[in-house]
């Protein structure tokens, strides 16, 4: 018997979204910190939670699954968590003006959302765009670009955050 019931992963991933849009609630009544949309430092100083996510690929079940579980831990730990995602190799047209494969527009809405309502960063590898004949300005408007990802990675790593690669 078929009852076009969604999927269980399109299920928990919705779930995760609304779960993460209701947060904004709680987060939006605090009073933000300078620089930053959920009131703590960009740089996760005024958290105990830090997690820093390599995001490398460019299929879309992939990175839902990756903004996915941004959702689930910005509605568990709401205001006392820094996020950071550094995004190289194909997993890169994600964050791009003008990407140069298929993007779902959803994902790019959502990345703008955590990172535009939540102070999610988002970091480009500036070794991959020069490898496709990107530059910063072809990137979206808050996206940060450093030279390395691996490198990020690591400098974050010593920072305290807890890396999650899928």
């Amino acid at each position: 018997m078929n009852l076009n019931l969604p999927s269980r992963r399109h299920l928990i991933g919705s779930l995760a979204g609304l779960a993460a849009a209701s947060a904004t609630m709680d987060v939006s009544a605090a009073s933000p910190a300078a620089g930053s949309a959920s009131g703590m430092a960009m740089d996760g100083s005024g958290t105990r939670n830090k997690i820093v996510y390599q995001l490398n690929k460019a299929e879309a079940d992939y990175q839902e699954d990756i903004l996915n579980s941004v959702s689930a831990m910005l509605t568990k730990f709401v205001d006392d968590i820094s996020i950071v995602l550094v995004v190289w190799g194909p997993g890169i047209h994600l964050l791009a003006k003008n990407p140069k494969r298929p993007v779902s527009e959803l994902f790019q809405q959502r990345v703008r959302s955590m990172a535009e309502s939540y102070g999610v960063r988002f970091i480009a590898c500036e070794n991959t765009m020069k490898t496709i004949g990107w530059a910063a300005r072809d990137m979206q408007n808050f996206i940060e670009v450093e030279d390395f990802g691996a490198a990020a990675m690591m400098r974050l790593q010593q920072q305290g955050y807890a890396y999650l690669a899928w």
